[in-house]
Parts: C-alpha cells; sequence; structure tokens
C-alpha cells in the first residue's frame, strides 16, 4: 500500500486559503501542499506560502494550469468565490477531467459535504461542496434531531466578528444564505430551512456563535438531548473549539398554541428544539474568534483526507463514513 501523500493546491490566498494552507502544512496526514494561488502578487497569503516552502502563483487558476508542479496536483481546494469557483473549475476539468476539487465558496457545483453527516458522498464525487461556515456549524445539530423526529422546519442563525468575514464572504453574503438554506434540508433533513448571518462589528470581536431552532414531532426530549451531546463531540473530532454553549432547550407546542411558519404550513405544532453553540478558532492564521474560518478549513481538510486515503488506496475496502 502506497504511503505518498496526494499532492494539492490551494486557490485563494485570503483569510480562509491561507488558514487551510497553515493546516495542511501541520496536520495533513495523506494530503501535502504544493501549490498556492491568488492573484494579488502581494498578498499576506502568498508571502507566508513562500516563507513555508510552498511553491506560488499571482496569476490564478489560469496560471496554475502553466506551472509544472500542476501535472502532479490531485486535489484543488478553491477559497475564491461562488462565480470564480464556477470559472476555475471549468479551466481545471477542461485540462484535468479528474482531478478533485474541494469547494469552500457557495458556488455548490457539487453535492454538499458535511463529514459528520453525510462524509461518504466524497467517495465518487470529482467536486464536493463545503456549504457554508454557517452549514458546517449548524447542519450537525439539525441531524442530529433529524434522526430521532421528523423536523418539520429549522432555522439557523450564525453570528460571526466582522473582522473575521474577508471580500470573498461578504461577497457571498446572498448565497451563504440560499446554499445554506438548501442544504439544511438535504443534508440535516428538515424539511423546510432557513438561514441567517449576521456580521457582528463588536469590539474587541466577539467568537463564532450559532443558535438552530428546530419544530419537530412530539418525541423524548432526553433522546435529542442525548443525539445532540454525541453529534457535538464528533465534531469536536475535527473541530477542537466546537461545543454546546448551554444544554439543549425545549418547548413543547400543543394544537391550542399552534404557529403559522411562512412556506411550511399553518397551524404548526410539535416539539421546538433550541440548541446554542460556541465555534473557537484554533488561532491557525487569525485569532481564536475567527471560529467561522477554523470550522470550514477543517472540515474541508477532513473531507480532502479521507478522499485523498480513497483515492490512493482505490483498490481497498472504504467503509464510508457515517453518523455518529
Amino acid at each position: 500500500m502506497s504511503t505518498e501523500k496526494i499532492k494539492a493546491a490551494i486557490i485563494g490566498s485570503g483569510n480562509i486559503g491561507t488558514d487551510l494552507m497553515i493546516k495542511i502544512l501541520r496536520h495533513g496526514a495523506h494530503v501535502e501542499l504544493a501549490v498556492m494561488v491568488g492573484i494579488d502578487a502581494g498578498s499576506d497569503g502568498l508571502a507566508r506560502a513562500a516563507r513555508l516552502g510552498v511553491a506560488t502563483c499571482h496569476e490564478g487558476v489560469e496560471g496554475l494550469l502553466r506551472m509544472p508542479q500542476f501535472a502532479d496536483i490531485g486535489i484543488v481546494f478553491d477559497a475564491t468565490s461562488a462565480s470564480a469557483h464556477r470559472h476555475n473549475d471549468a479551466l481545471l476539468r477542461a485540462v484535468r477531467p479528474d482531478i478533485i476539487c474541494i469547494d469552500l465558496t457557495p458556488a455548490a457545483i457539487g453535492p454538499y459535504c458535511v463529514p459528520v453527516v453525510n462524509g461518504y458522498v466524497s467517495n465518487e464525487a470529482l467536486n464536493v461542496n463545503m456549504v457554508t461556515c454557517g452549514g458546517q456549524a449548524t447542519i450537525p445539530m439539525v441531524a442530529a434531531v433529524a434522526r430521532v423526529a421528523t423536523v418539520h422546519y429549522a432555522e439557523i442563525i450564525a453570528s460571526i466578528a466582522s473582522r473575521s468575514a474577508g471580500p470573498g464572504t461578504r461577497a457571498n453574503i446572498d448565497e451563504f444564505t440560499e446554499t445554506t438554506s438548501r442544504a439544511i434540508e438535504t443534508v440535516g433533513g428538515a424539511r423546510k430551512g432557513k438561514a441567517i448571518i449576521i456580521l457582528n462589528p463588536a469590539e474587541p470581536p466577539l467568537i463564532m456563535r450559532d443558535t438552530v431552532y428546530t419544530l419537530s414531532e412530539q418525541v423524548d426530549e432526553a433522546a435529542i438531548a442525548d443525539s445532540v451531546a454525541t453529534m457535538a463531540a464528533a465534531v469536536q473530532g475535527y473541530v477542537p473549539g466546537y461545543r454546546l454553549k448551554q444544554q439543549v432547550q425545549f418547548d413543547r407546542i400543543g394544537p391550542g398554541q399552534a404557529i403559522n411558519i411562512p412556506g411550511v404550513g399553518p397551524r404548526m405544532h410539535g416539539l421546538k428544539t433550541s440548541i446554542f453553540l460556541e465555534v473557537e478558532g484554533a488561532a491557525h492564521y487569525l485569532p481564536a474568534y475567527a471560529g467561522n474560518l477554523d470550522i470550514m478549513t477543517s472540515a474541508a481538510l477532513r473531507t480532502a483526507e479521507h478522499m485523498a486515503q480513497r483515492r490512493r488506496n482505490a483498490a481497498a475496502t472504504v467503509t464510508p463514513w457515517s453518523l455518529p
């Protein structure tokens, strides 16, 4: 069995790309970073990459295609923007149809991937989408409720420090809400999903906070609480700073107190579950308050490691990830 790592390139030398670079260099078991790509020759990300001995390119994906290192690249991480990723994926695939793209933008060309919920989607896909930072933080909780009870509606609110939101994040605000909402349904298992993002301008910057509300059928509250705790522990396996901020809260809404949820239905009743999360970053690049970056890059590396291991050991039988 080969022990050679799969070589990777990162497109996007901003906050997310630079944080991902440091994670791969420190923790990559099956993935080796070969090239860092940007469009600004003076960016801090490219400068750091050069200092760390990583080949760099400031001419975007077009420049990457001209580099001799590209022939050995098996995985490309795209940390640019939704519109840029569509362009980048088309160029890459025209030259290398079999190349793996891990999309950290909301473009969603390929299937959504949340490692602890549906990491197995990466078994065959050549392009996987990491949803959004809010999605990576909250969809595991929606799925934790959905595996115990039918979830009629799930709503998530992701609050991140304004300082941790770079130009790419700000350019993708609309795509953030749309992509996350769809993934709450298709991955999390809710009949209807809604996502809200808040860029908190507070100084000093506040740590990432996420709130998850679900309305489900009436079931045993202890079963949901146990499922949520188990799922939180699973996420902590690759995002140590992920934690429940307080105990899960429940409200039983009877037929006499039924509520109207637009897009779901009138006179909805059942069990309302409220989950409060905090995500502290590992401070690999930005300070610890930037948990939104940490959970995205950690999930992307976790997915890449799984894909690289499968590709390297294609002849071996690999058990797909499953819900914890």
